[in-house]
């Protein structure tokens, strides 16, 4: 029969789980019926977090007397952690049914249900014959503690040959992006002005995000931008900006061999997880949306986890600053891996000391921080963008704290929350090409690194966390790569044969290129394919607008702002106030499109004829058009020439 220690690490972890599971039925059960429906706030709202508290706090203790004196075992508590576990998602469906809650619940319950039955994995459950394969394996790519040359050549081409494929198809689609104006001004016109500004006084000031002279870091601590500048300088346009990023995704293949290759598998399985990461659809499909600083998080967060497998203290403490200057959220992926290693510290022995310490840094880092910056967002800024989880803000606080308590108050709400049908489309394409390997162990500990995919891609109700095509999945798919990694190791020197070792990895692949062909593919063909198709237009376009001066002040349509971005002084006609709008020297517009001139509406009227009288009645006379889609607007006072 399994011992049940009193005072074992993950003896005190489950009691505490079964303690907080037991609060959560109580508090659940306690809440009148009428509202415990999931789809509002109104059962949180009722929910006590002080009887949840109490609650768990008796099972807790009582658990550890049960230990003692009844001497039950670890796999009845592990029994009694799955009732009640079951007995939530029974209350949870009754008030909510949906297919897809169902299906994540039964998911949940089916990892509960194996920890029930064959407990946690503390590394004796791989054979003699699996750890010497391991030894083997993993002594010959740690020799004298660095990663050496034992790679075979061919693996090493073919890995850069689809990395150097990957950077020109990521090149191609987002360059032609910005040759089709088919880029807007949030975020790509906010980012061209800001690295023009940048060049020209150091500073990362825009006029075109908040209509208004301002720092972007009032809006966005990203200092890892710098970083880019040097090479933007050797050509300083918006193509530029979209190369920087290309190559900066790129470059995770780096992190990713060497991770792959220190952990022991074989040249084989290397280039294959290296393809997986190339074709992953969400990873490619960040791009889509122009450059963004999260597009430093994958190959960061991949140095960051490989610095720490190989044990690397300086290594961990450059990738995991770096991290940090990405933006503000960069701290909750640096804060999760910290407590994951906390977690790894005290479960087991080896290398017990160096994780605990730097788990204990990275976390206590990761959260000043992120107190500091957000502190100065509030003060100097806009704040953090917390609206992005009002689903589950249920007391109207705005803050943060308030998502925590509701995901410890109602976990089946977050689960809820996480599954709504807008999302399975989100969640079919990043968990279907990892074929399942991130959930592919019983070192329960790791399940922490899910904590951002959940957090930043599922339990917002904020529609571009949760698609394809916008760079929130960036850090995610670093974890998830990382989970899909390792777990495959722990199969890779178990597995008796080629076929159940490289199966998996192969049926990933096969599925990543099928996603990166249906949903990466036409978008990249189609920037080109337009740019081939309205050649003529297109270039009247950009010679018109390379007419207006540099130094001129410009309004513009959104699409049209990213090639007016390098100069000093540029506005959004859609968010632009009419005072700054009739403050500038030239007004570029975009012929009939509606949604845009919708704030320029009087009386139910037509938004761009008003705005083009508007315009006439403040001196402002047409000096340029092309393409019959684009007009230019001049103010007839600065200067004598009416036409450019």
């Amino acid at each position: 029969m399994e011992k049940n220690k009193l005072l074992d690490i993950p003896g005190i972890i489950r009691r505490g789980f079964i303690g907080w599971m037991a609060g959560v039925v109580v508090v659940y059960i306690k809440i009148p019926a009428e509202v415990r429906s999931l789809e509002g706030l109104d059962g949180l709202k009722e929910m006590s977090f002080g009887l949840l508290m109490l609650a768990a706090g008796i099972v807790f203790a009582g658990l550890f007397a049960a230990a003692h004196f009844c001497k039950i075992t670890a796999q009845m508590e592990r029994w009694l952690l799955l009732g009640l576990y079951t007995a939530l998602g029974i209350l949870a469906l009754h008030a909510s049914f949906t297919v897809p809650f169902l299906g994540i619940l039964l998911l949940i319950g089916g990892i509960l249900y194996q920890y029930v039955c064959r407990g946690w994995d503390n590394g004796s459950c791989i054979t003699e014959k699996g750890q010497e394969t391991a030894g083997k394996l993993v002594s010959a790519c740690q020799v004298q503690g660095k990663h050496r040359g034992v790679a075979n050549p061919i693996s090493v081409y073919v890995a850069a040959g689809a990395a150097v494929c990957f950077f020109l198809l990521i090149s191609v689609w987002t360059v032609f992006r910005v040759k089709t104006y088919s880029c807007p001004s949030f975020d790509m016109g906010i980012f061209s002005q800001m690295f023009y500004r940048m060049k020209t006084t150091g500073l990362p000031d825009t006029t075109i995000e908040r209509d208004g002279l301002l720092s972007h870091f009032q809006v966005h601590v990203s200092p890892i931008y710098y970083l880019l500048l040097p090479l933007y300088c050797l050509w300083p346009v918006p193509e530029m900006l979209q190369i920087l990023q290309a190559a900066v995704m790129t470059s995770a293949v780096i992190p990713a061999w060497k991770l792959v290759r220190w952990h022991g598998c074989s040249n084989m399985a290397g280039v294959l997880l290296c393809l997986i990461l190339l074709f992953y659809p969400a990873y490619a499909g960040g791009a889509g949306y122009d450059i963004h600083e999260n597009a430093f998080l994958t190959p960061l967060l991949l140095w960051l986890f490989y610095t720490i497998d190989c044990k690397k203290g300086w290594g961990v403490a450059v990738s995991a600053a770096l991290t940090l200057l990405v933006k503000e959220d960069g701290a909750m992926y640096v804060a999760v891996v910290g407590l994951w290693l906390l977690c790894t510290g005290s479960l087991y022995k080896q290398g017990r000391k160096w994780s605990l310490c730097t788990g204990m840094l990275l976390l206590a880092g990761a959260i000043g921080w992120f107190v500091a910056v957000t502190g100065y967002l509030t003060r100097c800024g806009d704040g953090v963008m917390t609206y992005r989880y009002k689903n589950l803000m249920y007391d109207d606080s705005g803050s943060l704290v308030t998502v925590v308590k509701a995901a410890i108050l109602s976990p089946v709400k977050v689960l809820y929350e996480c599954v709504d049908e807008e999302k399975l489309f989100y969640i079919a394409w990043t968990m279907l090409p990892l074929c399942g390997l991130p959930f592919a162990t019983r070192r329960y500990e790791r399940y922490i690194l899910w904590i951002p995919y959940l957090l930043m891609n599922l339990m917002s109700d904020y529609t571009y966390q949760h698609s394809l095509f916008f760079q929130y999945s960036f850090g995610s798919a670093a974890c998830l790569f990382y989970l899909a990694a390792v777990n495959y190791r722990d199969w890779f020197v178990t597995a008796a044969s080629r076929l159940r070792r490289y199966g998996p990895l192969c049926l990933a692949v096969a599925i990543s290129a099928i996603g990166f062909g249906i949903e990466i593919v036409p978008r990249i063909v189609r920037y080109p394919v337009q740019y081939a198709e309205q050649r003529t237009q297109l270039q009247e376009i950009g010679a018109l607008l390379a007419e207006i001066p540099a130094e001129a002040s410009v309004t513009a349509s959104t699409f049209y702002t990213v090639p007016l971005a390098n100069r000093q002084v540029l506005y959004d006609v859609q968010y632009s106030s009419k005072e700054h709008l009739l403050s500038t020297e030239y007004v570029v517009l975009e012929v009939d499109q509606d949604s845009s001139y919708a704030k320029y509406e009087v009386n139910e009227g037509d938004g761009y004829e008003q705005l083009v009288e508007m315009l006439e009645d403040n001196g402002y006379v047409v000096v340029g058009e092309a393409g019959g889609d684009v007009v230019v607007y001049r103010k007839q006072n600065y200067g004598k020439n009416d036409r450019i």
